[in-house]
């Protein structure tokens, strides 16, 4: 090697290490600049609620200004290709349900749900509560099976749209007790639960935000919850295993991912200080207030809970032919 060729060779292994050096001392600063939030649904749902609420106790515990991006449309696919193409350094993160596996099994997606991404954490859940109009001549779980047994596809039930967590949650229902209700969907779970309580409709799953105060003032009936145990809100509320129906293993989640190629000790960083808050009684509360309940999580768990429900899913859609 001539001495040119040798100092040229310095050079670049001098440059690497530089390189390397400078990125292990980012990693260790991390975050020294605010974070971008992005939630892939309008203001005012429930995800930018919790968003907010994340992005809070991360301002209070590092110092830096989180800014909650919203950033909706295309079944979620606007804030998840905002996310693919951000620099994975952990300043781009966004929180996330079980949308965002979903719709990419319904219509073409610029992205895979999870290889194009890193998981950093879970969040919360929140359970499914089946609810009736005050119409519909049953009170328990199995009144309603038998009622739509005798009425095949004459009983309708209420979406948030085709290929939504709410539509294929019912269907999942009809097969697992062999009945049938006409799907009817909306553009959005507020459209659907105004033509539940107007009656327009007769059945439909709710998660406990949305539809609690009407259970409450007698404009909606509740006769199952999806959880292992009842909502403290609705304590008179069973179960589905409690109402002859076990196995309904459904819930909703929120959970934050990264871009693809997130350093493994800034995704650690942050999955602590997520699980840091979600331990603590005050956060529990708020979680609550909204109708959910912490679901600790670091990457590995959550990235195999993402897993196991895109193949649950994915066979209620193939099985009941969900279409997007």
């Amino acid at each position: 090697m001539t001495k040119f060729s040798n100092a040229v060779a310095q050079l670049v292994i001098a440059g690497i290490l530089l390189a390397v050096a400078s990125w292990a001392v980012a990693q260790q600063t991390f975050p020294n600049k605010p974070i971008r939030f992005i939630t892939p649904f309008a203001p005012g749902g429930s995800t930018t609620a919790v968003a907010r609420l994340i992005g809070q106790k991360l301002i209070e515990g590092w110092g830096q200004q989180v800014i909650v991006d919203n950033r909706p449309g295309g079944n979620g696919f606007i804030g998840g290709e905002a996310l693919k193409n951000a620099p994975p350094d952990g300043y781009t993160l966004m929180l996330m349900s079980p949308t965002h596996i979903i719709s990419p099994m319904l219509v073409q997606a610029p992205y895979d749900s999870i290889e194009d991404f890193s998981s950093v954490a879970s969040v919360c859940s929140t359970e499914f509560i089946l609810v009736l109009h005050p119409g519909v001549p049953v009170n328990t779980l199995q009144d309603l099976i038998k009622l739509a047994k005798s009425k095949p596809g004459e009983i309708n039930y209420a979406s948030s749209g085709s290929g939504s967590p709410t539509n294929i949650v019912t269907e999942m229902f009809n097969m697992m007790t062999g009945i049938k209700m006409q799907h009817i969907p909306y553009k959005g779970g507020g459209p659907a639960l105004t033509d539940l309580v107007g009656g327009q409709v007769q059945v439909a799953f709710q998660i406990p935000i949305s539809s609690i105060p009407y259970v409450k003032s007698g404009r909606l009936k509740a006769i199952a919850i999806s959880g292992n145990t009842r909502l403290a809100a609705l304590p008179d509320v069973p179960t589905f295993t409690e109402g002859g129906v076990p196995h309904f293993d459904v819930t909703s989640w929120y959970g934050i991912l990264a871009p693809a190629g997130t350093p493994k000790p800034i995704i650690e960083k942050i999955s602590a200080e997520v699980a840091k808050y979600l331990r603590t009684p005050e956060f529990k509360e708020r979680l609550n207030n909204l109708g959910m309940e912490p679901l600790i999580g670091d990457a590995d768990k959550f990235g195999a809970l993402m897993r196991a429900d895109r193949d649950k899913y994915g066979k209620v859609i193939k099985a009941a032919n969900i279409k997007g």
